[in-house]
């Protein structure tokens, strides 16, 4: 309806923007050549929408990062301050036969930026902009804004709890009619039934309404079962709104650890940062069975693709980094990022502040010094929980809270864990726990970086100090010192009954980063070690080390038992046992000699499918 449009860098704040020249730009999106920019307006031209007198019309942006104001024909119309929640104004004042259409974003002047205010997303990423969708809605007297719907599966049963927002041009007295059904071609029983709505010319109002489901189908994360769905709809005469979503319970204790619908559930995860839907589906290609939203909050189109491949989604307040940061904001932004995400499955937990304090700004390795050093910084940290509690008290309490992801020495409810690549040797890991159990419950982020191309230039957010300390060769090197460190932490973790794991990144957004997938989506040596170690089934190695007796392990993450048959190879000596292990349980199966000479080790199960390398 809008036609092409142009934008220009400009000045943020005072009147509206009249740039001497527009550039050509695609919207929604990202234009690059505005990188750096601390604001850019945006201009589209459109015909009036309206096909008649009886119908209204209103701009509906999504994704306006970060602040907007917007102005149609010269009259202000109003602004925004929240990129994840639609904004959605009434045009029919100012409309025109032909109009002018005016968005200026601008980056935020506060703390809720996020990592698109900080050096690990690139500026390309980050331009002031409306990223996801720009478009004109008409509608008649009555609308249907917006609809919402919560999820609940207790003791009580199962249920949504919707809410509709209803925008009356007219007076209205009249009734929503809200329906439920299974998605798709999903047999099962649907519901009916109305509410009624009363608003004045012009008032906005939000009809509630609880629909409880008999016999409900639920949403399983992957691996534990269906992806279960439900179409809700709310129509008002002639207008009608939808939204998918699903049925399913989340809850998390120290005693009992993650359980989806009342089954354990062991999260094996990865962080990504600027997602894209398509790194849920490389996600789940790892095996791993939750993303977190590492400060910053996808699209729908990411939510809506985790939904659909059984994906959990830890979600972060887009808050990093050291510093205050005003404690009603975060509240306010909480409430507004549950409403506009409640609904979608795999939303299972949220977190508030990322990485409040530093633990080390340069490399320490593995000698008494600096283990002395760091065990001394861990000591003289201070970090004041009341502003994340304060903020995370308004999560519900259906959800997963959790609300500070640092690490040790903060006493953190989430641990960001680096031993191999800030401080120490991967294998440090296990001393780490030892002595403060309490980090290993959940793990928000760990592992280490790599070079994604030989002889990077572009290399936002990547501590090349702590690369250099670590690797002194090239692209291989680099590759192959990061598969060695997501190896060792990611089995330790796994060994010790971790019961949330996340690998510090997907996906690098640079040329070089802490994902194990380069910048283009590309496999580095990680990867597949990373996909190894996240298998559902895998046998372990207690003690990977050279002349000695070594537990095998086989962990099962499953719901369900597993009889299977574990074969092994010591540099050419073979062996082999059959396995049975119950469901969510880790199992001693066997010992193995390690020769003090040996140089690879190979584990299997299931004929070959499932399989694991140590290189000594």
């Amino acid at each position: 309806m809008m036609n092409e449009w142009r934008a220009a860098p400009v000045e943020p704040g005072g009147d509206q923007p009249d740039p001497a020249t527009w550039e050509p730009v695609e919207v929604p999106g990202r234009p690059a050549e505005f990188a750096g920019s601390d604001a850019v307006a945006y201009r589209s031209t459109f015909e009036d929408p309206r096909a008649d007198s009886d119908e209204h019309a209103m701009v509906v942006l999504e994704g306006v990062y970060a602040h907007a104001r917007v102005w149609l024909n010269g009259a202000f119309l109003g602004e925004h301050d929240a990129y994840f929640e639609p904004l959605r104004l009434r045009l029919d004042g100012a409309l025109e036969g032909e109009n002018e259409l005016v968005v200026e974003c601008r980056r935020p002047d506060d703390r809720f930026g996020g990592s698109y205010e900080t050096s690990e997303v690139p500026d390309e990423l980050a331009v002031p902009g409306i990223w996801w969708k720009a478009e004109i809605e008409t509608y008649g007297d009555r609308h249907v804004l917006d609809l919402a719907a919560r999820p609940r599966v207790d003791d009580d049963g199962a249920r949504f709890a919707v809410r509709a927002s209803v925008l009356a041009e007219t007076d209205i007295d009249d009734r929503v009619t809200f329906s439920v059904k299974p998605e798709g071609s999903r047999r099962g029983r649907g519901m009916m039934d109305r509410a009624k709505v009363e608003a004045s010319a012009g008032e906005r109002t939000t009809v509630e309404y609880t629909i409880d489901i008999r016999d409900p189908a639920l949403w399983w994360p992957r691996g534990l079962g269906e992806q279960n769905r439900y179409v809700i709809r709310a129509k008002l005469g002639d207008d009608e709104r939808t939204l998918t979503t699903g049925l399913r319970s989340i809850t998390y204790d120290d005693s009992e650890g993650l359980r989806v619908n009342d089954t354990p559930m062991p999260a094996r995860g990865v962080g990504v940062l600027a997602a894209e839907p398509e790194d849920v589906e490389r996600a789940a290609e790892l095996n791993a069975n939750l993303v977190r939203a590492h400060a910053h909050v996808p699209s729908p189109a990411v939510y809506e693709a985790a939904d659909d491949a059984g994906v959990l989604v830890w979600q972060d307040l887009p808050l990093t980094g050291p510093g205050p940061f005003d404690i009603e904001r975060g509240r306010d932004l909480v409430g507004r990022l549950v409403s506009a995400y409640e609904h979608h499955p795999g939303l299972a937990a949220i977190s508030v502040h990322d990485d409040p304090v530093a633990l080390n700004k340069g490399p320490l390795g593995p000698g008494l010094l600096d283990r002395l050093r760091l065990r001394w910084r861990r000591f003289r940290m201070e970090y004041d929980h009341d502003p994340a509690e304060t903020v995370a008290a308004e999560i519900p309490e259906d959800l997963v809270t959790v609300p500070v992801v640092g690490p040790p020495g903060i006493d953190p409810n989430a641990s960001a864990l680096y031993p191999g690549w800030k401080y120490g040797e991967a294998a440090d890991v296990d001393r780490l726990l030892d002595r403060n159990p309490e980090l290993g419950s959940i793990v928000g982020e760990y592992g280490a970086g790599s070079l994604g191309v030989e002889n990077p230039s572009d290399v936002a957010g990547f501590d090349q100090s702590v690369h250099d300390y670590r690797v002194s060769g090239g692209l291989d090197d680099s590759q192959a010192y990061q598969r060695s460190v997501i190896e060792t932490v990611t089995e330790r973790l796994r060994l010790r009954e971790t019961d949330v794991l996340v690998a510090a990144a997907l996906r690098d957004l640079a040329n070089a980063g802490m994902g194990v997938l380069a910048r283009d989506g590309t496999p580095k040596q990680a990867r597949d070690a990373l996909a190894d170690a996240f298998e559902p089934v895998q046998a372990m190695l207690a003690d990977p080390s050279p002349g000695v007796e070594s537990d095998v392990v086989v962990c099962n993450d499953l719901p369900t038992d597993v009889s299977d048959r574990l074969t092994w190879d010591v540099d050419g000596e073979a062996g082999e046992t059959d396995v049975s292990v119950e469901a969510g349980t880790h199992e001693t199966v066997t010992t193995l000699e390690i020769p003090a000479d040996a140089e690879t080790i190979s584990l299997s199960l299931s004929d070959g499918s499932v399989s694991n390398t140590y290189r000594l």
